[in-house]
This record gives C-alpha cells, structure tokens and sequence, in this order.
C-alpha cells in the first residue's frame, strides 16, 4: 500500500531519535524520501532467530523483545528465492555474503554497481573500486545497478526507455545523510537516477530493487506489503 503525506518527522511515543520522510513530485511522478544522519542507529537485517526475518514486521518484533523498535525500514537489495543477498552482505562487522565484480545478467549485473557501508558514516563505492581497496564497514550490502556516479548518471540510463517500475535506491548527500527514494509511481532508471541528482543533488546513489521495492514509516502510517524480502535496512530507536 502506497500513501501520501506531508513532512513528517517519525519520531514516535518512547523513540530517543528521529528520521524525517516526506513526498514530493518530480517530472509528475509521485517520490518519497527518507533521510537518515549518520548518528542515528542504522542497520542491516537478514535472520532472525529463526531464519530469514522476511518481513519489516518481524524485525520489529525482534527487536521489541529487547526493548527496541523500527522507526523506519526498507528493503535493501536483490536477493536468492531462498532470501540470501545476490551480493556482498555484512552484518555487525561480520561478511555473510562475498563482493560480485562480474558483469552479468539482470539490474545486479549493470555494471557499474555499488556498495552501501554503513562504518564511522555512510558512503556508497563502486564495487570493482571497493574490491581494490575494501572499507570497514559494520553494515554493507551490494546492489546495482549505480544510479549517481560522481555526479555522473550510469551510462547506460535511457532517457526515453519504456523499462518502467516501482524502484528505490540509497543516495549519501555532501553532509554525509542516507537518502533513501522509494517511487510511489513506475518510473525509469533515467528519472529514478535524476531524481537523486538533479532534486536531491547526490553525486552517489545505489539502486536497491525494483518490483519488491517497499517502505516501512510507522508515522506515515506506511507499511508497504508484500511477498518475504531478503535483506532490510532500517533505523532502530529504544524504547522507554
């Protein structure tokens, strides 16, 4: 389910931290946005106690029984039928899935792609770029394929392609946010990545999904459904 809203800042009853959303429409299609400071708790979620977590849901139930909650989420890249990351996954410092630099088929294979780390802040490498030189990161999945490359649109974003989806993807502004996009309309790769250049002026974005793309903002009164995801990164709060 796709909703509407104005700004709104997602702090909740008991939440210590804040991330802020809102819509906005670029060329008359619907986007919505999340920012995310790199002092907030952003994480990686792929098993649970009892295997893949699946769904935003089960995260946060995880979660409350320690005290915690989701105050926001999104899917977080492509995935195996079995749920398992396509490429590299790291999960509190730990790899659970090794870096891809092969070209291949699907939006995963469109190189170039990139990886989201998560370490002393946020940033997004390209992957061949990252492979020579690997950063610490507590957090990391890879996906593809690079929306935003040094400013740089991928080279071979279509302007009038007719390959038209739900899409969301991860930019990381000048001042170091997470700026997660999640279309609430089909879009283009093309718009998609010029959404994040042109509006949002970030000269690095990653592409996460396309069809399973969904958004969890509690505040919003959003909780996108649909089948298990693998991967899902959100931002965790305490509660009182």
């Amino acid at each position: 389910m796709r909703i509407k809203a104005a700004l709104v800042a997602l702090c909740l009853p008991g939440m210590a931290q804040a991330v802020t959303c809102r819509d906005d429409l670029f060329e008359g299609a619907s986007y919505t946005w999340c920012e995310v400071s790199p002092d907030e708790d952003l994480r990686l979620f792929l098993n649970g106690p009892t295997g893949p977590y699946g769904t935003f849901a089960a995260v946060d139930a995880d979660l409350m029984g320690r005290g915690k909650t989701l105050s926001f989420a999104m899917n977080a890249g492509m995935f195996h039928s079995d749920l398992s990351p396509v490429g590299l996954y790291v999960e509190n410092w730990v790899e659970k899935a090794g870096l891809v630099t092969s070209e291949g088929p699907g939006n995963f294979g469109l190189l170039p792609n990139g990886v989201f780390c998560v370490g002393s802040g946020f940033s997004i490498i390209e992957s061949r770029s990252f492979k020579e030189a690997p950063r610490a990161c507590r957090f990391a999945t890879q996906s593809g394929p690079m929306l935003v490359i040094d400013g740089a649109l991928h080279p071979r974003f279509i302007p009038d392609s007719d390959s038209y989806n739900y899409r969301n993807g991860v930019g990381v502004a000048e001042d170091g946010r997470a700026l997660f996009v999640i279309s609430n309309d089909e879009v283009n790769f093309h718009a998609f990545a010029r959404y994040y250049r042109d509006v949002l002026g970030v000269k690095n974005a990653l592409f996460l999904d396309g069809s399973v793309s969904r958004l969890y903002a509690p505040a919003l009164e959003r909780d996108d459904l649909g089948f298990p995801m693998g991967p899902i990164v959100g931002v965790v709060t305490t509660r009182d």
